[in-house]
């Protein structure tokens, strides 16, 4: 199935409620888990993502398939090597060749036994229900923020603590931020010197938590916001003073044609002019604003360069690649000089008649690229149902705001 899309207006206005954070919902859910006395979690994420997360929790299955979703991949696998359980954990083929290595191996320095089923550092992988016993791991820090995140949630569970060690500078630190902060909410003190994370056996607790909104879910409206003539769109629900690293989307879009007024009900977003000077950008801390910000700026002929963008070749899919491939389609080279640098200047290519996007089985690729009908009338998103990972209603919301959403046959 395919999407055809349309958006035969002059003005963007309305007003969107965007889901909840994953990211935020995946980690109160383990932190719940945990807790002796169960909490409410309020306007939890509805997305597949975590869906997969919570039904890997509560399952008394020894088999858990994840599908395509890694952050329950890593959350899962550090919670059951720490509660001692014996389970089974695989997903999808994608899945199986993302690695796990690095968070594997801190668990196991930590005194689990943790087996790979398949290839030797990627799922599936056995916890073997032996509890966890030592009290200092030591982690790479720039392959993976979940691996972190994953050792840091389950760190207050376990008889001794304990004390992360983290080699080198970690990429998408803002979400490690985001991890300590909501464990610091749930009762759970931290200490942090250095590149070592130190936290004591303890305790979660917490009151009922209302999730916020998600940031990187309002990238794809802010996309949309720049690229129409005019632009009077509220976000409700979202606030400057979230935890989120992907709030950094206001700031960004600020020098690329949206302003953005904070209100009591929301963010409004405005057009504004834009110069279309060369924007040099390092996505370090926010990895998942990679494709929306590329396909922007090749739309409004601004030339780039993105650097901390490794993490992208090991997502849902090589999405350097993916950028590259369908971008082509749309007239634009993208190269890639160097590892984690990404770059366009002035080369164009012929874009294709009819163009199909193809979305590698990745939500993101799907969003970001849902945008470019504004320029490219009948443009074709494959694979729309993709979106569900992180934000299922994302086809009725551009429907919502005056896009013209056609289903056709592959």
């Amino acid at each position: 199935m395919k999407y055809t899309l349309r958006f035969p207006h002059q003005k963007l206005q309305g007003r969107i409620d965007l889901p909840a954070s994953k990211s935020i919902s995946n980690r109160w859910l383990v932190i719940r888990a945990l807790c002796d006395k169960k909490f409410a979690l309020h306007g939890l994420s509805d997305s597949d993502d975590t869906k997969v997360l919570q039904a890997g929790l509560e399952s008394e299955s020894e088999v858990i398939d994840i599908g395509h979703a890694g952050t329950s991949m890593r959350f899962l696998t550090a919670y059951f090597a720490a509660t001692g359980e014996a389970k089974t954990i695989t997903g999808s083929e994608r899945m199986k060749n993302r690695p796990i290595g690095d968070l594997v191996e801190a668990l196991n320095q930590a005194g689990a036994d943790i087996r790979y089923l398949e290839k030797q550092g990627f799922p599936p992988i056995r916890t073997s229900g032996k509890p966890l016993s030592g009290n200092t791991v030591n982690i790479k820090g720039n392959v993976s923020s979940q691996f972190i995140s994953a050792l840091l949630l389950v760190a207050p569970s376990l008889p001794e603590g304990l004390n992360v060690r983290i080699a080198g500078d970690p990429v998408s630190a803002s979400y490690i931020r985001m991890t300590l902060e909501l464990m610091n909410r749930a009762g759970v003190k931290t200490i942090h010197g250095g590149n070592t994370i130190h936290i004591a056996p303890q305790r979660y607790r917490s009151d009922d938590v209302t999730v916020e909104r998600d940031w990187s879910a309002a990238s794809y409206w802010y996309e949309i916001a720049s690229l129409a003539d005019e632009a009077e769109l509220l976000l409700a629900g979202v606030s400057e003073t979230g935890l989120q690293g992907d709030a950094v989307v206001s700031r960004l879009f600020d020098m690329s044609g949206v302003h953005t007024e904070y209100l009591p009900e929301g963010a409004l977003l405005t057009r504004t002019s834009v110069i279309g000077a060369r924007r040099d950008i390092d996505f370090i801390e926010a990895p998942d604003l990679v494709q929306t910000m590329a396909v922007t700026f090749c739309l409004k002929n601004i030339p780039f360069r993105f650097g901390g963008v490794q993490t992208l070749r090991v997502k849902e899919t090589d999405r350097i690649a993916a950028l590259q491939t369908e971008l082509l389609k749309l007239g634009y080279r993208i190269e890639a000089p160097e590892p984690g640098v990404i770059e366009r200047g002035g080369k164009h290519a012929e874009p294709q008649r009819e163009i199909s996007i193809a979305t590698y089985h990745d939500h993101r690729m799907a969003m970001a690229f849902a945008p470019a009908a504004m320029r490219f009338p009948g443009l074709q998103i494959e694979d729309p149902g993709v979106v569900s990972k992180s934000y299922p209603n994302f086809w009725d919301d551009l429907k919502s705001v005056g896009f013209v959403v056609e289903e056709v046959d592959s």
